[in-house]
């Protein structure tokens, strides 16, 4: 008899074994799904299609500039910068834009890099146009204006601000 109920309680506990390892198998499952998910999700990575189409602009300094920067429109997000080229024939950076699908810009539209702040990020912001013909998927805006350099314009105003007080001192030393 002993040995009967000692065969019953030795198989429950073998039962209870597994149903906890199958437990905690499909819990670390789910978990492993949702941190795949999330990863995929907050990196704008898409695995089923791209919900964007690939312009181009080309810029004389993309100073600041990085891949993932925001490209705005009307102070909306409408895409991301992809990547960057040089085109050495007329020696411009050509930048890569990825538009969502969707949204409309002009051949005649306009790409600026401007900077979110004083010292923030750079991001590209474009003029939609409208007045000419739809873009296609691959086409080039050609009328763009690459980022202000503050640091040059700080030294300008700085050097132009001496070289003024130097020239007054001298007007004046001289009337003497």
């Amino acid at each position: 008899m002993t040995s009967i109920l000692w065969r019953e309680m030795r198989g429950r506990g073998v039962m209870k074994k597994y149903s906890m390892e199958t437990t905690v198998g499909i819990f670390v499952v789910i978990c492993l799904v949702f941190v795949a998910y999330l990863t995929l999700k907050l990196g704008d990575v898409s695995i089923l299609g791209d919900n964007s189409y690939p312009l181009f602009a080309k810029f004389t300094s993309v100073s600041g500039l990085k891949v993932g920067s925001p490209v705005e429109m009307v102070g909306m997000q409408i895409g991301r910068v992809a990547g960057f080229t040089m085109d050495q024939k007329d020696q411009v950076a050509v930048v890569e834009l990825r538009i969502g699908k969707g949204i409309r810009i002009y051949d005649d539209a306009m790409a600026s890099i401007k900077s979110n702040g004083l010292l923030g990020d750079k991001y590209v912001k474009i003029d939609a146009g409208g007045a000419g013909g739809l873009l296609e998927p691959g086409g080039t805006i050609t009328e763009t204006e690459p980022p202000v350099d503050i640091l040059e314009l700080i030294s300008k105003y700085a050097f132009g601000d001496v070289e003024k007080q130097q020239s007054s001192k001298q007007n004046k030393g001289g009337k003497q």
